[in-house]
């Protein structure tokens, strides 16, 4: 099976295959830290299109934290699961406490990557969420959800990698989504590369700090209106 070199390849690879989107004004790529970020970036300098960073935190049920129960994302939204909530019983308070807590870790997660800079709106754009890879799809249909509430004109998945039953099925809530390799049987995400090294906080700083430099430079493609 090919596979890809690293993010940064994985991020290249992944522009070929958006290249409608380049040089749009109304266009966003997201990035889902700490790896996504390194494939978003890629993805984002390649279109010339501005990028953030979209923070996802899990809501986990108290006395079993991996099953989700819901999860909150930037922008203050959060999205939970009636049927998990209700069949487990949970109380508002209960529900209150965890959303807390979640919500302080996503603040601080937000203030180290984003320093002073703002949120972009999303509001009617055209937005493109990455990730470095799809196992579950559980974060990924967090933000999805989480997303929409932000009201964009477009949602496009865009991942390198990832299981095939999971890409159908998230394919189904937004409006494309791009899976570039689906290798079966899936067994991880970090199989697809050869490098699959952790990435750092500091990695993710640096690479939104160069983004905002290259959108505020502009861009060779920036500003020029795409098809709508």
């Amino acid at each position: 099976m090919e596979r890809l070199i690293d993010r940064r390849d994985a991020g290249r690879r992944l522009a070929g295959r958006l290249e409608k989107y380049a040089g749009r004004d109304d266009t966003i790529v997201l990035g889902m830290p700490r790896g996504g970020v390194v494939v978003a970036f890629e993805v984002a300098r390649a279109l010339g299109v501005p990028l953030d960073v979209f923070i996802v935190r899990k809501l986990g049920v108290p006395w079993q934290k991996e099953l989700a129960m819901g999860a909150i994302s930037s922008g203050g939204v959060r999205v939970l699961n009636d049927e998990v909530v209700g069949s487990l019983g949970l109380t508002e308070d209960q529900i209150e406490a965890i959303a807390a807590r979640e919500q302080a870790v996503l603040e601080e997660r937000e203030r180290e990557y984003r320093g002073h800079s703002t949120p972009l709106e999303l509001s009617g754009k055209t937005v493109i969420l990455v990730d470095d890879g799809l196992a579950t799809g559980a974060s990924m249909r967090a933000a999805i959800q989480s997303l929409k509430n932000h009201r964009p004109a477009r949602i496009v998945v865009a991942v390198p990698t990832g299981e095939s039953g999971t890409c159908a099925e998230l394919g189904r809530e937004v409006d494309e989504i791009i899976c570039l390799m689906t290798p079966r049987p899936f067994v991880a995400v970090g199989l697809a590369y050869e490098d699959f090294s952790q990435t750092s906080d500091e990695e993710v700083i640096d690479l939104l700090e160069r983004a905002r430099s290259l959108t505020s430079a502009g861009s060779p493609t920036a500003g020029k209106g795409g098809p709508h």
